[in-house]
């Protein structure tokens, strides 16, 4: 294989390592707006019919009920899975990133190697 067309294919494989990394930190944010639609608007308890208030008003703390019947396990899961989703994300992301630039530096210092000879 040509020494071009290696280059050539080491910085697309480079861009697509990048690309999921993009692509999973934007799963991981969209947990996270989940997560905050979830936990900051009301919502209606399973075993009555009114309308607990949402978490960040004063009505919420007095209201004992709509605290225990609020489905914690199930947002706690949420943030519990974007952290993995986060991680991996932002290594591909990093690793893409750092493997195309330093694709632009060989080529680079090759250059200005040839044409100081």
């Amino acid at each position: 294989m040509r020494s071009l067309a290696y280059d050539t294919d080491f910085r697309a494989r480079a861009r697509r390592t990048q690309g999921w990394g993009l692509g999973l930190l934007t799963v991981a944010g969209l947990l996270w707006v989940w997560f905050g639609v979830l936990l900051l608007t009301p919502f209606e308890p399973g075993d009555s019919s009114n309308t607990c208030p949402a978490l960040i008003t004063s009505e919420y703390v007095h209201d004992k009920a709509c605290v225990e019947s609020r489905d914690w396990p199930q947002l706690v899961g949420i943030i519990g899975g974007s952290v993995p989703v986060a991680v991996i994300g932002a290594v591909l992301y990093t690793s893409g990133s750092v493997s195309h630039r330093m694709a632009e530096h060989l080529a680079e210092v090759t250059r200005l190697d040839t044409a100081s000879a």
